[in-house]
């Protein structure tokens, strides 16, 4: 059993997690309340990953990150990074192909907030981390556990992005998917197919907390009302 396949892969889908809660919360905010002409652009961007084939964003991301561009050239000699088959890249290359599921369920709570609830923070004078902090968390908290446990469960099951942008280094860059894909060219089923119960279980259990998650959600509503 590749054993350091998993613990690769859930290390990446970590820090993808963290890194994204860092940005979605801002970013979901400006979708949710600006006027700003161009935001059907900027959402459209964002969304872009939902309907583009991995292996298409892959592609872009390698040309992008390779030693050869000029972004790639700029980071290898500017700042002695190489993004191309390494750790790093593979969680930009994550970040950017699961922001949709980090950004989407928060700003779908931030529309559903009660009108009262930021008049009442404007009258406070809250602003800031004390904004975020004593209302708009506090009041998202099942929006945003949704989007971590979306962005984790996407970024564990990625393929195509990681293949194109990290290759199959192992220890580096060779995820659990990738194992998995080894092992079928391989025609080692058997340890195929171990690999993926462990996956089919993982995904089993987060939609099974999803889904109690929401139904908690809307009883707690319903109670409400």
């Amino acid at each position: 059993m590749d054993w350091q396949a998993f613990w690769l892969t859930f290390k990446l889908a970590a820090v993808t997690t963290g890194l994204l809660f860092l940005i979605s919360l801002p970013v979901a905010r400006f979708l949710a309340t600006s006027r700003f002409k161009g935001k059907v652009l900027f959402e459209t961007m964002i969304s872009l990953p939902l309907v583009l084939p991995p292996t298409v964003l892959g592609f872009y991301l390698l040309l992008s990150f390779s030693p050869y561009s000029a972004l790639g050239r700029w980071l290898l000699e500017t700042l002695g990074v190489q993004l191309v088959f390494s750790f790093e890249g593979l969680v930009i290359a994550s970040m950017i192909y699961s922001l949709p599921f980090a950004v989407q369920p928060i700003r779908s709570g931030m529309q559903n907030l009660p009108g009262e609830l930021l008049e009442q923070a404007a009258i406070l004078n809250l602003k800031g981390y004390a904004l975020w902090t004593k209302v708009l968390i506090p009041n998202l908290r099942s929006s945003i556990i949704a989007a971590l446990i979306l962005t984790f469960a996407h970024t564990v099951g990625e393929f195509g992005v990681v293949l194109m942008i990290g290759g199959n280094v192992p220890g580096v860059t060779r995820v659990a998917s990738i194992a998995i894909y080894d092992q079928v060219e391989a025609m080692n089923y058997p340890e195929a197919n171990k690999l993926s119960i462990i996956l089919l279980a993982f995904t089993f259990l987060v939609m099974l907390f999803m889904n109690l998650l929401n139904r908690n959600a809307t009883g707690l509503l319903w109670k409400r009302s």
